[in-house]
């Protein structure tokens, strides 16, 4: 029940919930249908040689790694800005951004750009610009410089593969030679070659690390940019659910506010989270002139239909202790226990049984004015013993259904309905039939709760938009007080039947003469064609 009573909101507002996903979503769509699509193109560079080196120096690693985030923030400045411009003859470009990949020497420039071809060559050129500004770059470096680099290196590679060889031919002679002065000389002359080699390749290592080809120092194009195919913008089927989902979100929290803020219930899981009682019937609202014998006048309407269930739950609910005497309360006011009294007397009066209805709400009695019975002798005055009970029961229905005005309004009513006399006028009237429905005054005087202890059983009449909480919490704790009997719960001023039975109900209605323009009644007779045409209507 907990959660049904936190989902009734969701339930009761749910065509508000639903338009304002259905407005989000379509004022989103229509938002991002012009604007064009979006792509990204991407260059990965690396910094140093650690991966042409099979042997690579722990310490250069982190050296290229360092070196990887300064050079991501050298793409955004303006020199790296402008040398791309003016490389692709452009005045702006597009939105990108680069970023050194943690724990590794990798830079990527992002660019995105509602032209897919122009953010291939904006995010290649930034990479070229960035490597020809680089200390290891062509445009960083004297061009005389590097040819005589490049003459020198080319020199000592030759000098060395002629010391190299020459080392290896002296070796293959010593091992022919006898002589031990021959042998002293050629093993002199195979140092002397190999400190000169060795002098050599040192040169060699120190020149090329002055030229651009042997800088660690240096950028590599790891992975150019590709031509991008599909675009990655707008996602509108994304924008179009996190629209609809914050439009639903917004909506709920307004029915939330509005349910949870509110002093007056609401939904069926309100009421029974307050009471933590049973809902035993829910009546429409009766929109006829004559109120209190809706039922008697419309036997097969929605309304009268709703008060036999009414009946049958009540005789469910006590059926190892009958109830005799119940009473109708309700926490407040204007929640109609007086209508929902009389037509259910009406509708256990049609169950062959005898019923008397008594006006005991003795401060603003309205059952007599329904009944006609205004100035009539009633229970107040039998209660100062002043008439006798067979003289203020007043026939409704022959043999079936007796009436009890308030009578005279007393100025002490809670002391009245208090009193040992009327215990004794409940018990005569026991005798008299096998029922006994008090019309009480609502739980917001002490005459609810005196007569509630000495009834069998309570039936509380709540008002979905108009009674209070307050005012339930109130009823439920003088009810807790008291110990008395609480049967349950009816719902009056629901809203009507759904259409499949209201259209049950519209061809009893038309076939029985009941219509609200009508003043046929049905007799025994039309109840065989009445169900013949029922069966045909669901039939067709």
């Amino acid at each position: 029940m907990e959660l049904s009573y936190y989902i009734a909101p969701l339930k009761k507002w749910w065509k508000l919930l639903v338009a304002a996903a259905l407005v989000a979503a379509v004022s989103s769509l229509l938002a991002t249908l012009p604007q064009p699509n979006i792509y990204e193109a991407k260059t990965t560079l690396i910094i140093g040689r650690t991966l042409q080196d099979p042997n690579p120096n722990a310490n250069q690693i982190i050296t290229d790694r360092q070196m990887a985030a300064i050079y991501a923030d050298l793409v955004t400045r303006e020199t790296i800005k402008n040398a791309t411009k003016d490389a692709l003859g452009i005045d702006w470009l597009p939105k990108y951004e680069a970023v050194a990949v943690p724990n590794s020497q990798l830079i990527e420039i992002t660019v995105v750009d509602n032209i897919p071809e122009r953010a291939q060559a904006v995010a290649n050129e930034l990479a070229s610009q960035l490597m020809k500004n680089s200390p290891g770059g062509s445009e960083s470096m004297n061009p005389e410089r590097v040819l005589f680099i490049n003459s020198q290196l080319d020199s000592y590679q030759e000098q060395i593969q002629i010391t190299q060889d020459e080392i290896s031919r002296l070796q293959a002679e010593l091992g022919e030679q006898t002589s031990a002065i021959q042998i002293q000389d050629t093993q002199n002359s195979i140092a002397a070659l190999e400190n000169k080699m060795a002098t050599l390749r040192d040169n060699y290592a120190t020149l090329l690390a002055s030229a651009p080809q042997g800088a660690s120092n240096i950028i590599t194009v790891l992975a150019p940019a590709e031509l991008p195919t599909y675009p990655i913008g707008p996602n509108r089927v994304l924008i179009v659910l996190v629209a609809a989902f914050s439009g639903f979100a917004f909506a709920s929290g307004a029915a939330y506010f509005i349910e949870f803020s509110s002093n007056k219930v609401s939904t069926v899981s309100e009421v029974e989270h307050l009471l933590q009682m049973p809902i035993l019937a829910k009546i429409p609202e009766i929109k006829t002139e004559s109120k209190w014998d809706h039922v008697k006048e419309y036997p097969f309407s929605p309304v009268a239909e709703s008060f036999r269930s009414l009946r049958t739950n009540i005789e469910l609910s006590s059926i190892d202790q009958p109830v005799r005497s119940l009473m109708i309360s309700s926490p407040g006011t204007s929640e109609g226990k007086s209508t929902i009294a009389i037509n259910l007397a009406v509708a256990i009066s049609q169950s062959e049984k005898k019923v008397a209805i008594v006006g005991a709400d003795l401060r603003k009695p309205v059952l007599q004015e329904m009944l006609g019975l205004e100035g009539k002798k009633g229970l107040s005055d039998f209660l100062r013993k002043e008439t006798s009970l067979e003289e203020i029961m007043y026939p409704i229905q022959e043999n079936t259904l007796w009436a009890i005005p308030a009578g005279t309004l007393p100025p002490n009513p809670t002391e009245i309905l208090g009193s040992k006399t009327f215990g004794e006028f409940l018990r005569k009237l026991h005798e008299k039939v096998d029922i006994v429905i008090l019309d009480g005054a609502p739980f917001i005087v002490a005459d609810a709760t005196v007569l509630a202890a000495q009834v069998d059983g309570v039936l509380l009449i709540i008002r979905p938009d108009h009674t209070k909480k307050d005012a339930i919490i109130s009823m439920r704790d003088q009810i807790n007080r008291t110990g008395c009997q609480a049967l349950g719960v009816v719902l009056n001023f629901t809203e009507n039947h759904n259409s499949y039975d209201s259209a049950y109900y519209y061809v009893y209605e038309q076939d029985a003469g009941t219509s609200k323009n009508g003043n046929k009644k049905p007799d025994e007779k039309d109840i065989n064609t009445i169900l013949d045409k029922v069966r045909g209507f669901f039939d067709n």
